[in-house]
């Protein structure tokens, strides 16, 4: 039985540890708002475990008081040997560690020293203190070596190196993930092969508003420095996506356009920022600066 209780004991442990897991994992919110199933699931078995827990509780000392008291205490005797081989291997192994003397031979290492009637042992420190000990020794002269001798690659290092590989892993997260681009994560393009593809939208897309030099038709000039809803990849990306002032500014491209095509074509009309087109409309709008830290 003192088995089973250990094991039972166990899953305990391991049930909080998934329960604490599923916390963390849950950040903000509450881990059985993300995870009510699972929760549901284990709050069964903790149930279950419980009950099956008082239940044989209960059994153990129904059965007990039934007997008789030369029964009981030969039961006790009984639990107590179990107790007693309970994990002994481990505990010879500590008893081992500690390097004490038994109490009967403790004579042998009593001091002369005397303290008020207060003796003192000279026990022999733990074999595991000892083995710490050295253990902080070796990494000690090893950490020297690493980091002063041989010019080991320091936190700051690593944590640059880590810094790097990071933004490396997003920007290729990027590429293989273009449609994932918003108004808030929108970079400016100025790769060739970006602005060629913006220019060829630009040309199927924009042009009847825009003319093909960005000068302005029906919609405002985009070769001057004066927007109306705001300068900068971010603003031009959000007009682009969600459309210019309501019922009279341009429609929301974002059911014809992906975002990349959006990012590209929102570079694009940045880019004929200053080329000064022939017959370009009067400049509308504001002067638009970008905020500075």
């Amino acid at each position: 039985m003192k088995n089973n209780s250990y094991l039972r004991i166990a899953g305990f442990l391991i049930l909080a540890l998934v329960l604490i897991e599923l916390t963390i994992e849950a950040e903000t919110d509450w881990a059985f708002q993300q995870y009510p199933v699972i929760w549901g699931i284990l709050a069964i078995v903790l149930v279950i475990a419980i009950a099956i827990e008082v239940s044989v509780t209960a059994l153990e000392n129904m059965v007990f008081r039934s007997l008789k008291p030369d029964a009981q205490e030969r039961y006790k005797n009984l639990k107590a040997e179990d107790s007693e081989k309970q994990f002994s291997g481990i505990k010879r192994l500590y008893k081992k560690m500690l390097n004490q003397k038994p109490m009967e031979k403790e004579d042998e290492i009593l001091l002369d020293h005397n303290y008020d009637g207060i003796k003192e042992l000279d026990n022999d420190l733990p074999s595991w203190w000892l083995y710490g000990f050295y253990v902080s020794i070796i990494f000690a002269f090893v950490y020297m070596g690493y980091y002063h001798i041989f010019d080991g690659e320091t936190q700051a290092e690593e944590y640059l190196a880590e810094v790097a590989q990071a933004k490396e892993e997003i920007e290729a997260y990027k590429k293989a993930n273009p449609d994932l681009i918003d108004a808030s994560s929108v970079e400016l393009l100025t790769e060739a092969s970006d602005l060629e593809a913006g220019e060829q939208i630009f040309m199927t897309s924009c042009m009847a508003c825009h003319k093909a030099d960005g000068g302005g038709s029906i919609g405002p000039n985009l070769t001057d420095k004066h927007w109306i809803l705001g300068g900068g990849i971010s603003n031009v990306f959000q007009t682009v996506s969600e459309g210019g002032r309501d019922g009279k500014g341009m429609v929301a491209w974002k059911s014809e356009l992906s975002a990349q095509e959006i990012a590209q074509v929102s570079s694009y009309v940045i880019s004929l920022e200053g080329t000064n087109p022939p017959n370009a409309k009067a400049p509308e709008g504001e002067i638009w600066e970008p905020e500075t830290e």
